[in-house]
């Protein structure tokens, strides 16, 4: 299993995974985390800016945990069978660790159909 966090400054979870091109990505095997590496995106491989397709070095994750994340992004996740997990862990490392031991407190999806601050609709 694969986990991706949302990390745009490198330390914390952070907000916004469809404009994030900073994830902490997790290799997981038998409930443990075995590798952790940093991935940096070019800005036309963010969610937002690819629509119809993820970026090659996300491609194999199973899960995504971010700090906000709106309902476009949710559900084109969830059609690819990634879960998504929005949280208030500001750690990346702590936040892995509570998801495998299925403590990691959740927060709902917002009840949005649009990205807020944008003029236009997904």
């Amino acid at each position: 299993m694969q986990i991706a966090v949302t990390s745009q400054n490198r330390k914390n979870v952070t907000e916004h995974a469809g404009k994030c091109r900073k994830f902490w990505l997790y290799d997981i095997e038998k409930g443990a985390i075995t590798d952790k590496h940093l991935v940096e995106l070019p800005i036309e491989d963010s969610f937002h800016a690819r629509q119809h397709c993820m970026a090659d070095e996300l491609a194999g994750i199973n899960v995504l945990i971010t700090g906000s994340m709106g309902n476009g992004l949710y559900h084109k996740l969830l059609q690819r069978g990634i879960l998504s997990v929005i949280t208030l862990e500001e750690d990346p490392d702590s936040a892995v660790s509570a998801f495998l031991d299925n403590r990691l407190d959740r927060l709902p999806l917002p009840d949005n159909t649009h990205c807020q601050g944008h003029d236009h609709h997904h």
